[in-house]
């Protein structure tokens, strides 16, 4: 029934410097823009939304709605992040390229099936570059029964917790 993932879309604070990010630094094309003028159900609207294309044909898009309010809280490692795939050798060169440029830039970090380095984007969104290892599709198997294992573990300690 689903194929895919056709886009995630979030709030910007500036669709340049979104677009300068993403294109220029992540090296994904704006894709797609829409002007919206009025939503669907109705609300008269001043909106952008930015489409930049994945490889896989998916894409990460964006709203810049400059005259409604949106909080751009900050966010911590993992409150919100997008994780994007790349090769293995290319954390290292993104890494260099994210402290070149100024931009936050944390890792590399060792996940025992992925290795990731992180970027926040201009929005304050964590950006996280992920390369798979050798294990990777064992360890994220959908029919491994360790996973709904350690999940019953966790929420039985955390309903024991809140029930002290």
């Amino acid at each position: 029934m689903i194929k895919g993932l056709h886009h995630n879309a979030y709030r910007c604070r500036d669709s340049e410097e979104t677009r300068a990010f993403y294109e220029d630094f992540l090296g994904l094309p704006l894709s797609g823009i829409l002007e919206i003028a009025e939503t669907k159900s109705g609300r008269p609207a001043q909106v952008l939304h930015t489409f930049y294309r994945l490889d896989d044909g998916s894409f990460l898009a964006f709203f810049e709605e400059p005259d409604e309010p949106f909080d751009f809280k900050p966010q911590r490692d993992f409150d919100l992040h997008i994780a994007l795939e790349v090769r293995p050798d290319v954390l290292t060169p993104m890494l260099e390229k994210g402290k070149a440029a100024g931009i936050e830039t944390r890792g590399i970090s060792d996940h025992g099936f992925i290795d990731s380095i992180y970027f926040r984007d201009p929005n304050g969104y964590v950006i996280e570059l992920t390369a798979k290892r050798a294990n990777h599709d064992a360890a994220m198997s959908p029919g491994d029964p360790r996973h709904r294992a350690v999940l019953a573990g966790w929420t039985k300690s955390r309903r024991a917790g809140k029930a002290a």
